[in-house]
């Protein structure tokens, strides 16, 4: 069981950045794999980007050059650093855990409450 808190949204213009935060709860956290996906209103939740236990990372490629994945297995914690944003980049953002089967990030059915980002042109 892993719990997840996402922080770190807000109301930010164009071409601006933000830093989202999601801390996870249990001892095991460096064994999963995490995601960032975000949904904005009316679609369906999509996959931004996934980091490995061991740090290696993906991309959309919406995102690719813009964002950046990173996270402490210390502190138990991802992180999404977002530069460059766009007002398509309006969405709410949510963590997830989960794991990597041939390559593919497949997610658990664990998920944080989501932050909401907000970009205005």
């Amino acid at each position: 069981q892993v719990q997840l808190v996402e922080s770190g949204g807000g109301l930010v213009q164009a071409g601006g950045s933000l830093r989202l935060s999601c801390a996870a709860s249990g001892s095991t956290f460096s064994s999963y794999a995490m995601a960032w996906y975000r949904q904005a209103p009316g679609k369906q939740r999509d996959l931004v980007a996934t980091i490995t236990g061991g740090g290696s990372s993906n991309y959309a490629d919406s995102v690719k050059g813009r964002f950046t994945i990173s996270r402490d297995n210390a502190k138990n914690t991802v992180y999404l650093q977002m530069n460059g944003l766009k007002p398509e980049d309006t969405a709410v953002y949510y963590c997830n855990a989960g794991r990597l089967v041939n390559m593919v990030y497949r997610a658990y059915d664990y998920w944080g409450q989501g932050t909401q980002v907000t970009v205005s042109s």
